[in-house]
């Protein structure tokens, strides 16, 4: 282990010490806000310092080991003791590298998730239905909940664009992925000569801000309009102008909101999705900022970045940013992501540790 891993673990050892002092004073429930801060900090501290307990062990044990090989009656199955204990030593280092990656903030929130038709005319709008309603079987897989924003339907089925707001413990530590362009091949239903065409729509997601304090949209940079809504709902619709369109105007941001017959509801869905997509634009900003040179595995997180091929005649579905091609892609759409999902978030713990690594 090297010397700077330990002791950045020492001095994680002397913070658990800390805190359970903290945690046990007499006063220490009487601000809950910070109890529960510190019991956090506690939680996960002391798997860390778990992990190395159970290495400075096994360093026991191979030392232990090594000190009766030099009996020749016990040479052999101190050698067996010295390998199983460097075998598991290995093991936890890597557990140890990992469980101090810096953690993503924003994985525990719910997420906004946007699906919007690209190239490739009507079928591409069939085919942004067909990624939406993946991303809603998986959001059922998960038992988490789906809540529409807006939709603007296209001619033939399917969207010209479409926004949910997914509600669900780590909804977005499994969805962050996803943003980018993703690209279809299949024989349309309106071809006639069995040509396969190629079509386009882009994914974004990104997570939901707080209610108070992350992002503060001052009216006074706001434009509110209201329109009526277009789509299926009957007279109210032709009557009522409900739906809401607000452009922030410093950043050039605009969203629209018609699904409830709400004006006030619509205005508020609206700018808690306004909220969110300035929250991503900030991070966005400080995280290119900030980068290293080493290329990161999501890529640039440019929306026209294609990410993702669904090959229909062929059955696959490839991830360009992990050469990961799967033969399943009934089930793919039918949202069985776990398997893409799982392995964009392994080959990003894998860039992680070898950054941490080459520091």
């Amino acid at each position: 282990m090297k010397p700077s891993l330990r002791k950045k673990l020492d001095s994680l050892v002397k913070r658990l010490e800390e805190l359970n002092r903290l945690l046990s004073a007499e006063n220490a429930a009487r601000d809950m806000d910070e109890f529960r801060k510190l019991s956090r900090e506690h939680a996960e501290l002391s798997r860390v310092v778990g992990l190395h307990e159970q290495y400075q062990q096994a360093e026991r044990d191979a030392a232990d080991a090594a000190g009766m090989a030099a009996d020749p009656a016990m040479k052999a199955f101190a050698e067996d003791e010295i390998k199983t204990a460097q075998a598991k030593m290995h093991k936890l280092e890597g557990e140890v590298q990992a469980a101090l990656l810096p953690r993503d903030p924003n994985d525990e929130r719910n997420l906004f998730l946007e699906v919007r038709a690209g190239t490739g005319g009507d079928e591409s709008g069939l085919f942004a239905g067909d990624l939406f309603r993946m991303y809603t079987r998986y959001a059922e897989r998960q038992r988490w909940q789906v809540e529409l924003i807006s939709e603007s339907p296209s001619e033939l089925g399917g969207y010209k664009e479409v926004i949910v707001r997914v509600v669900g413990a780590g909804a977005y530590s499994r969805l962050k992925f996803e943003s980018g362009g993703h690209r279809v091949q299949r024989v349309p239903e309106t071809e006639t000569q069995g040509r396969i065409h190629t079509s386009a729509c882009t994914v974004a997601v990104f997570p939901e801000a707080d209610a108070v304090g992350e992002v503060v949209l001052n009216p006074a940079e706001l434009r509110i309009d209201t329109f009526r809504a277009s789509g299926a709902g009957g007279q109210h619709v032709n009557k009522t102008d409900s739906a809401i369109r607000v452009t922030h105007l410093p950043t050039g941001i605009v969203v629209e909101c018609q699904d409830s017959r709400s004006q006030h509801k619509n205005r508020e869905r609206a700018l808690s999705v306004l909220a969110a997509r300035i929250k991503d634009k900030q991070e966005k900003e400080l995280a290119a900022k900030t980068a290293s040179t080493r290329k990161s595995l999501i890529g640039s997180g440019d929306r026209s970045e294609r990410v993702r091929t669904y090959n229909f005649p062929q059955g696959r579905v490839t991830d360009h940013r992990i050469n990961l091609t799967l033969y399943k892609i009934e089930r793919i759409m039918d949202g069985e992501l776990d398997d893409i999902v799982n392995a964009l978030a392994a080959e990003h713990q894998a860039e992680q540790l070898a950054q941490l690594a080459g520091t």
